[in-house]
């Protein structure tokens, strides 16, 4: 009867925790669409929006990665969509295990975006997947990081997050173009798919 009691309350738990962490997600995904709407470059109008398609919130897809921060890395270019580059550092790289494999990233610093006020703290984290082109945005998908969401060496990654560039829905503008090291050797099947409208040119 005790362990029944325990198990019970483990399940009642884990299925508040799951109910919870969807609704969060399903919040943050409306602000998502809804930024759309307020960002004067957006490629995208309210009547775009329903041909945006995401994955079902997988809190799987929510890991804990080891941060190893690279202090003197030199600046580098990483060629955009439209053919223009953009300057970079590499910030670190993450470690982490995902569906049972062990994975490394690498998180890049913008050097004209840490410049301006209040975006020195701002990272990214561009990567391509075994879904490009397929379930998702053929050219990757991308993270957006702060240099304080890593604590003592630990970084939460929430793939649930992932979004496509702009570059997805119209041509015209200068989207980072995933380096090879950010290559996910699996499918991540969480995050924003591939746009179903008529991509804009």
């Amino acid at each position: 009867m005790k362990y029944l009691i325990i198990t019970l309350l483990t399940f009642i738990t884990l299925t508040s925790y799951s109910q919870g962490y969807k609704s969060r997600l399903e919040t943050y995904r409306k602000q998502y669409q809804a930024d759309f709407l307020t960002d004067k470059n957006s490629p995208l109008k309210e009547a775009d929006l329903k041909n945006l398609r995401f994955y079902d919130p997988d809190s799987t897809y929510r890991i804990t990665a080891d941060v190893e921060v690279l202090p003197t890395e030199p600046s580098f270019m990483i060629p955009t969509f439209n053919g223009a580059k953009q300057e970079y550092v590499r910030y670190g790289r993450v470690k982490f295990v995902l569906n049972g494999k062990l994975l490394h990233l690498t998180i890049y610093s913008n050097t004209l975006l840490a410049k301006r006020p209040g975006f020195a703290d701002y990272l990214f984290m561009p990567f391509t997947d075994q879904t490009n082109g397929k379930e998702t945005y053929g050219g990757g998908r991308y993270l957006d990081l702060k240099t304080t969401d890593i604590k003592n060496g630990h970084l939460e990654i929430d793939f649930n997050k992932a979004y496509n560039p702009y570059c997805a829905y119209s041509a015209g503008y200068q989207c980072p173009m995933p380096p090879q090291e950010n290559d996910l050797a699996l499918k991540v099947q969480a995050g924003e798919k591939q746009y179903t409208g008529e991509k804009k040119h």
